[in-house]
């Protein structure tokens, strides 16, 4: 039997296929029949350019009559704002209709989904065929959404109101308003796309009427909850829409829900930018013109609209712009139409930069509608009537090929088609004869929008004055093939004669290399006028071990030769060559980690490094939770290789901005490590979430958990139990649950509690673990697990206690030291916090445990110390880091039975603070040992930094270990029968 290809048929080809399976059905009536028939000829060819369509008449022919009624647009524009009325009106009207018979919310679901599926079949058919103009669909899809959120809210309100009562305000129903954001909000949705939305509702207090009264917030988080669950769920109809919430206040760590006066606290107190940014298309969907509507809209309007310009508002509209212009060098998107240079993305950000700069003293410009907002910028003479006009079109023009894209098969993409069906069907719909001809219109739209783009808060850059010698020197020297001798006169007043010679023969085995690669003219250019630049700088900051410095700029520059918008980068924005000459010139780790990945040159465009990378533990840890949010909100939620990037590319950036700010001394190290920790615990919270809800997509949830509960967690162990993360330090990590023995989850494919919690752990461990075009995460330990590589990936919280209580070695114990909650269940984090201490706190017998503690340093020196290294390994050797580290956990676990207040912390500086204070050890000596470890590990920072693994032997090297030693010996004696020896 041969096989039925779909991917090699032709457009007509797949319509006769579906079209027999139409006509063959099993649903279908001789009345649908009759209709099919007698609208063969626009069937079938809207067939060749939907199989979305042609799927949706093969499972519900009795759609055909709605989807083929007669319908006559508008002529006029001005007639479009009471079309969008009158279509909202019937779609409510026949919504109510099938509502009215729903009995249960599985009912609700299947009713939802069909309306949902015959209505956006008929919009399909009346688009692919053109009869009608895009802005009418746009109209058409956003009123369809209007009405199935609220259909849906309102069948849930009544439903859960019969059981609870119902919120009340002044003797009045209270509601939850539904703030529908981006395209929902400006009544732009696109056809095949998810809704961002944000809940809440005016004030506290309880329900009256039920069976059982509940407080306000569980009633709507409820009500939320279930909402969310009507529109999201994928049943055998399929999917009303994917609900996005992360645009809420606080993101996925929020409430579901919040009241008025919460909401107002923060977007008064913590609202970012971006978070303006979004507002600005925020719109009430269940606007039911109340005061409480009025009330709302007071709190958001001057949240969203200055009645001022500050120049704050200037700032955050460049880094957006930035940001947008990063995402396209990052991403590739040079074949989508939304997110690509002069998308879709673009012509919104033209129009809302302009709403946020004078939206709040014209309010013309506080429309939710860009195509709205583009005219009023011509009306109030801010933007040329020609641009408005033309952006107008050209959006429109991409909008039309967005919905042909996803009205091919009803699926989220703005990535021009690679199948030649799919090719052959938008060319048709969009009245083109080839697909070639297409292309090189689409790029004259997009390059347009990008032109306009690029105009806004435009940046000045600065250039070389003709009396600029050295320049002229650096052009020649790059652009003239120099002999040996010319160069060296060309730079003799400027370089060295070692530098010189280094320099030259780096330059001319890059020429070598160049030839080789194949970069257009373009690429050509660029890279012509920026090496002559990289030489100008480097001279002008003349760094140590010049032709050093210039090696690793070069690796570099070889890295992203194909990469034009890189070179451009650099070219453009002097700044960041200069930050890219400091940082190659002080760390070869940093210059291969941008060679790398070169997407590290983006950071430095904004050189944050030195300035504000000096704060305390908590506060970088909510500015890492801040950012990353942002970061996440750009991506999917499904999208799981984006997000497996976006993880890696947030880590990345941020380690370069410590690495920059350690290398410039102006972080110490321990400060260092603190900002490594909560880096790694900030993306730990974020995949774990990330996981959950796969897992929960899949199997559902354990049936004992209530609320936003997951009963799992994750417990660090080592340095990052430790707050001592170096860079490239990996995570040891032991995973714990607490359910039941006889749970299951709640899903359609139901699985043991103990097996989701097993399930969950591989996926975490996927995320992090998987190396992509971004390296991996983090490289992750999980054998400090009860029973190691033995035990289950993630094991009950009673079985961990029992293990640590029956069977775990002095060694164990000793790892627990440094053992602490990183981030899951909270209960269940309290209930490790009271393991460990219970742990720690036994009774030991002073002699056995010295004797253990030797034995297992003496057993790692031996397995773990290179016999015939003239250099110092720093934490293995003798008197180096990890001796201080079995010191620290000895004083605990011999201690913490008379002083409690051992086991507080899991770090060793602050485990010799307390034996201080315990007078377990005196002050000198803490100080001593915390001042050696703090050297050793600067110095092991900086090793890493300088992509290095030993140290070279030094006196003061030498010092600090002696001094360790001696400490060791004083602590231990001869305990495993020998002292330890420094052999220096």
């Amino acid at each position: 039997m041969p096989i039925d290809n779909e991917n090699s048929m032709t457009n007509i080809e797949l319509a006769e296929k579906s079209w027999q399976q139409l006509l063959t059905a099993p649903a279908i009536s001789e009345s649908d029949k009759a209709v099919i028939k007698a609208h063969c000829e626009t069937l079938m060819l809207s067939f060749t350019r939907s199989s979305f369509l042609a799927e949706t008449l093969i499972q519900n022919p009795s759609f055909v009559s709605r989807i083929v009624e007669p319908y006559q647009p508008p002529e006029k524009s001005e007639a479009l704002q009471s079309l969008g009325n009158t279509m909202s009106s019937d779609y409510l009207a026949n919504l109510d209709n099938e509502l009215h018979t729903v009995a249960s919310e599985d009912d609700l679901m299947q009713v939802l989904r069909e309306f949902r599926n015959k209505e956006m079949a008929r919009i399909t058919f009346l688009d692919v065929l053109n009869k009608q103009p895009i802005e009418i669909s746009l109209m058409q899809v956003s009123a369809l959404a209007d009405v199935l959120i609220n259909g849906a809210y309102h069948w849930l309100y009544q439903h859960l109101a019969a059981r609870y009562g119902k919120p009340q305000s002044h003797n009045q129903d209270m509601h939850m308003y539904i703030l529908g954001m981006g395209k929902l909000g400006g009544k732009e949705l696109n056809f095949s796309s998810d809704i961002d939305l944000i809940f809440t509702y005016p004030e506290k207090g309880e329900t009256q009427g039920g069976r059982k009264s509940v407080e306000h917030q569980q009633f709507f988080t409820k009500l939320a909850q279930k909402l969310i669950q009507a529109l999201n769920k994928v049943t055998n109809d399929g999917q009303v829409y994917r609900v996005d919430m992360r645009l809420r206040p606080f993101g996925d760590s929020g409430p579901l829900v919040m009241h008025f006066a919460a909401l107002e606290d923060y977007y008064q107190d913590q609202g970012r930018h971006w978070e303006r940014f979004a507002m600005v298309k925020a719109r009430v969907i269940n606007d039911d013109d109340s005061q409480d509507v009025k009330w709302l809209k007071s709190i958001l309007h001057p949240f969203t609209f200055r009645r001022y310009l500050d120049f704050t508002t200037l700032d955050a509209l460049r880094n957006m712009k930035k940001l947008i212009a990063t995402e396209i060098r990052r991403r590739r998107l040079s074949n989508n139409i939304k997110l690509g240079a002069g998308g879709i993305r673009e012509v919104e950000f033209f129009a809302q930069s302009f709403q946020l700069i004078h939206g709040g003293r014209e309010p013309a410009l506080q429309s939710k509608s860009l195509l709205r907002t583009l005219d009023a910028l011509t009306e109030l003479d801010i933007v040329e009537r020609d641009v408005t006009q033309q952006l107008k079109s050209d959006y429109l023009f991409l909008r039309k090929v967005e919905h042909t894209l996803q009205q091919a098969q009803d699926h989220q993409t703005q990535t021009l088609p690679e199948l030649p069906w799919q090719q052959a069907a938008l060319i048709e719909v969009m009245g083109f004869d080839s697909y070639s001809e297409f292309l090189v219109h689409l790029d004259t739209v997009m390059a347009r929008i990008h032109a306009h783009f690029n105009e806004l808060v435009e940046e000045s850059h600065d250039t070389h004055s003709e009396e600029d010698q050295l320049f002229t020197a650096c052009q020649d020297a790059w652009r003239i093939s120099l002999q040996e001798d010319e160069f060296t006169e060309t730079f003799g007043k400027h370089l060295s004669a070692s530098d010189i010679r280094g320099i030259y023969s780096i330059l001319v085995a890059f020429k070598d290399k160049q030839r080789n690669y194949r970069i257009g003219q373009k690429g050509e250019d660029t890279l012509n006028k920026l090496l002559p630049e990289i030489l100008y700088v480097l001279i002008n900051q003349h760094p140590n071990y010049i032709p050093q410095v210039l090696d690793r700029l070069l690796g570099v520059i070889e890295a992203i030769t194909g990469r034009t918008t890189y070179l451009d980068l650099l070219l453009e924005n002097p700044d960041v060559l200069k930050q890219l000459v400091r940082l190659c010139e002080r760390s070869d780790w940093i210059a291969q980690e941008i060679k790398r990945f070169p997407l590290l040159l983006d950071e430095l465009l904004t050189p944050l490094y030195l300035g504000q990378q000096n704060t305390n533990i908590h506060t970088s840890k909510q500015e890492y939770q801040l950012e990353l949010r942002e970061i996440m909100l750009r991506i999917e939620q499904d999208d799981v290789e984006m997000l497996m990037d976006g993880w890696r590319q947030f880590k990345l950036c941020q380690q370069l901005r410590i690495a920059a700010s350690d290398i410039s001394e102006s972080l110490p190290i321990n400060n260092v490590s603190d900002k490594l920790t909560v880096l790694a615990e900030v993306i730990l919270e974020n995949v774990v979430d990330a996981a959950w809800m796969q897992m929960q997509q899949r199997y559902g949830v354990p049936a004992h958990l209530e609320g936003t509960n997951k009963g799992f967690a994750v417990i660090g162990y080592g340095k990052l139990g430790g707050y001592e993360l170096g860079y490239g330090s990996d995570l040891d990590l032991v995973f714990l649950h607490n359910a039941p023995r006889s749970i299951s989850t709640d899903g359609k494919k139901s699985i043991e509690a103990q097996q989701f919690y097993i399930k969950l752990a591989q996926r975490i461990m996927h995320l992090l673990n998987t190396k992509t075009l971004f390296g991996q995460l983090y490289e992750t330990d999980l054998r400090l697990r009860p029973s190691g590589n033995a035990g289950l990936l993630c094991c009950h919280i009673d079985g961990f206690e029992k293990y640590q209580t029956e069977e775990a070695w002095t060694w164990e114990h000793q790892a627990l030291v440094r053992a602490r909650a990183i981030c899951g269940d909270p209960r269940l984090l309290n209930d490790f916090t009271q393991v460990r201490n219970s742990i720690l706190t036994r009774s030991r017998n002073a002699k056995t445990l010295a004797d253990d503690v030797c034995k297992m340093r003496l057993k790692m020196r031996e397995h773990l110390l290179s016999k015939d290294n003239d250099k110092v390994d720093l934490k293995q050797c003798v008197g180096g880091i990890t001796d201080i580290e079995f010191m620290a956990q000895y004083l605990v676990l011999a201690n913490a039975k008379s002083q409690a207040a051992m086991t507080e912390y899991p770090d060793n500086l602050r485990i010799f603070d307390a034996a201080a204070k315990s007078n377990i050890i005196d002050v000198a000596t803490a100080h001593k040992l915390q001042k050696a470890y703090l050297k050793l590990r600067e110095q092991y920072h900086h090793l890493t930094l300088a992509d290095t693994k030993y140290a070279d032997q030094s006196e003061e090297l030498d010092a600090i270990r002696e001094q360790v030693t001696i400490h060791w010996n004083t602590l231990f004696g001869t305990c495993s029968g020998q002292a330890l020896k420094l052999n220096l």
